[in-house]
């Protein structure tokens, strides 16, 4: 087992910053106390004691040079005939009728930071980047394969985090080959993401939980939730995913949104390779069940619910997306076979970032975010060098010729 490091606010420790102490920093980036983690499972969506990070902390922090223009959409990044870019065009609508406003906002650097799909939407609206052919390929995600049971004692799950562990081993090793890899995270919300919320075990309970198919009430209800709720638990094994230029975004004018642009398409299709992988998983899954003495709810509900299903070895799978959508606009270093540089920089065009998962040639086992953040920070140091470097004033010598 090994634990998965975290970052949130907790009790405060004096000793921190030579004895200065840490005040946790609330919602909207006022100082409070109390913004600490309360153990409220529900880190997804929100947090309700703003101990998890949001963006409004770092709003609340912005300079008065910093203007926020909302309720608009990007949807050409304009350049210069040298191929520069010089800024952005988007539309921009009002609660009332009538139709979007358009805008364009000038700049010396245009960073695009919309994740994955929507960075390659854009290139792709705007005709850049196009050199490599790679614009839009190469989309991968951690696709989930979710096995889900009742343990044969109270476990206490609905408490906290998401996940506080999981087992990496089978991230390495020589069967990496002939599967792909996969880490098993051990899930603390009970069955909340391969069956949804608690909601559905009392209504199945009110429905027939009782003798002669008649419902619980009541006591009898609360005692029979606690009892089945405090057993339930989730394996999820999330597969790593290799670049395969045919999983793709994509445009198709026929689809357009409200403002009338035309909406990603998105190709997507697991190898051969990660379906041997989910295999492999699945036989892990049923030795720690049985090793657990645990009780196997894992069915295959037909789509909708499930869109991501296939058959294999006459055993049929289900999997769920990951969310971290990675690869559509690689790194790499020859604008021949990339998109951008190690510093996220499009090589076709000065002045144009594309930041963020899209940037990764590989996404690995692990969620990326760590990854993600330290690619932006690098990016943002390459810019402010090249901008310090632009705006530098000159060193004039006295004497000198003109």
């Amino acid at each position: 087992m090994t634990g998965t490091p975290h970052g949130r606010n907790s009790t405060p420790d004096p000793r921190y910053d030579g004895g200065a102490g840490y005040v946790p920093v609330g919602a909207y980036g006022r100082p409070d106390p109390d913004s600490r983690c309360l153990g409220s499972a529900s880190c997804i969506p929100l947090c309700p004691s703003h101990a998890k990070y949001t963006p409004l902390k770092t709003q609340a922090r912005w300079s008065e040079s910093v203007t926020l223009v909302d309720r608009a959409v990007v949807h050409r990044v304009l350049v210069d005939g040298n191929g520069r870019a010089t800024g952005v065009a988007y539309l921009r609508w009002d609660s009332g009728p009538g139709p979007a406003t358009p805008g364009t906002a000038s700049a010396d650097v245009v960073v695009l930071a919309a994740h994955a799909v929507e960075n390659a939407r854009l290139l792709l609206l705007s005709g850049l980047a196009a050199r490599s052919d790679q614009v839009g390929r190469n989309l991968m995600d951690h696709p989930v394969l979710l096995t889900w049971g009742l343990l044969p004692e109270q476990v206490g799950p609905y408490r906290g985090p998401g996940s506080t562990s999981g087992l990496e081993g089978f991230r390495f090793g020589p069967a990496r080959r002939v599967r792909a890899p996969f880490r098993v995270e051990i899930g603390n919300w009970g069955w909340v993401w391969a069956r949804g919320p608690v909601d559905g075990d009392v209504a199945a309970l009110l429905r027939s939980g009782g003798a002669a198919g008649r419902g619980l009430f009541g006591a009898a209800l609360r005692t029979a939730v606690r009892e089945r709720a405090g057993r339930q638990f989730t394996l999820q094994f999330e597969m790593e995913q290799e670049a395969d230029p045919a999983n793709r975004v994509t445009l198709d004018p026929r689809h357009r949104d409200a403002l009338g642009l035309p909406r990603p398409v998105i190709s997507y299709d697991l190898s051969s390779h990660v379906r041997e992988g989910m295999a492999a998983a699945r036989e892990v899954s049923d030795r720690i069940f049985a090793l657990l003495g645990a009780e196997d709810h894992t069915d295959d509900p037909a789509e909708p619910v499930w869109p991501g299903r296939f058959e294999h070895r006459g055993r049929t799978y289900s999997y769920r997306g990951a969310g971290h959508g990675a690869g559509t606009h690689i790194m790499g270093d020859a604008p021949a076979t990339s998109v951008v540089d190690s510093y996220q920089r499009c090589w076709d065009h000065p002045g144009l970032y594309a930041v963020g998962c899209g940037s990764m040639p590989s996404v690995a086992t692990s969620n990326p975010t760590l990854t993600m953040a330290a690619l932006a920070l690098r990016s943002a140091g390459a810019i402010a060098r090249e901008l310090t470097a632009r705006d530098r004033p000159a060193v004039i010598t006295p004497g000198a010729a003109p």
